[in-house]
């Protein structure tokens, strides 16, 4: 009888011990995972910063938008949108001499007129205009008087203004003249023609020679600053040019044998 209480003890002392075993196994399985969960905390927090600096860097270039520029000595040439410093097309004398820099541009691809913003302030001076196409082709260039001793290589930039000038190359010498409010012709049938809301300019060729159709005139009463526009398309086509607000202060119509003039008239006041 004693003998099997003391087996009976003996069996329940093991058992327990082993349930004891058991929970204390369970509890060290149940301890070993929070170490994930830690990681886990942990990566997003690192990562966190990266996604804002995109964005950030974006708009800067946004509102730091920089202008193309193309450069010979004493002349500098840009294009720029309307966020940069130097909107539009501007010229800028870098020199301190007796010649005066241009820049020479095409609008919009077509290359049957050329226009000229001769910049004749002194140096450190910008002169320019607002009113581009959607293509621009332009090159620095400098003049001494009215002859052109150096100029620079072109250069195309596209898309850079927030409202681009259309193309108007179908407008005939006749259509010209009912737009506008004043006209003049020269002998070799040359005429400038413009109108002063929304200011526009035309230069028309009107006869059929080897000579170059030309308006050249001032804007907004400033005497430092002369705009040309070159027709080269031939008889019958007109060259047009936009100044927004600003109005017409002296102008001439004028025929070039290439650089050489051979017709003008005197410069009229606006």
């Amino acid at each position: 009888m004693r003998l099997q209480v003391a087996l009976r003890r003996t069996v329940i002392a093991a058992a327990a011990m082993m349930a004891t075993a058991f929970s204390a196994d369970g509890a060290a399985a149940t301890a070993a995972p929070p170490r994930p969960a830690i990681q886990q905390v942990q990566t997003p927090a690192a990562a966190a910063p990266v996604p804002t600096a995109e964005p950030a860097a974006a708009s800067t270039a946004a509102t730091t938008a920089e202008p193309v520029c193309m450069r010979v000595k004493g002349a500098e040439a840009c294009v720029g949108p309307d966020g940069s410093d130097r909107p539009g097309i501007t010229i800028e004398d870098t020199a301190d001499d007796h010649r005066h820099p241009a820049v020479e541009y095409y609008l919009n691809g077509y290359l049957g007129t050329v226009y000229v913003i001769h910049n004749m302030g002194r140096k450190g001076e910008v002169r320019g205009s607002r009113e581009i196409g959607k293509v621009v082709t332009f090159r620095a260039a400098l003049y001494q008087g009215n002859r052109r001793i150096k100029y620079g290589r072109w250069k195309t930039v596209q898309n850079v203004a927030k409202y681009p000038v259309k193309r108007d190359t179908r407008t005939t010498p006749a259509e010209a003249r009912a737009k506008s409010r004043t006209c003049s012709s020269t002998k070799a049938a040359a005429t400038i023609c413009f109108a002063e809301r929304k200011t526009f300019v035309y230069a028309c060729d009107t006869a059929a020679d080897e000579y170059q159709a030309r308006a050249e005139y001032f804007v907004g009463g400033d005497p430092t600053t002369r705009y040309e526009i070159h027709q080269l398309a031939g008889v019958g086509t007109c060259g047009k040019a936009e100044h927004g607000e600003l109005s017409i202060s002296m102008y001439r119509a004028s025929a070039f044998d290439h650089g050489r003039r051979k017709a003008t008239r005197l410069y009229k006041y606006n």
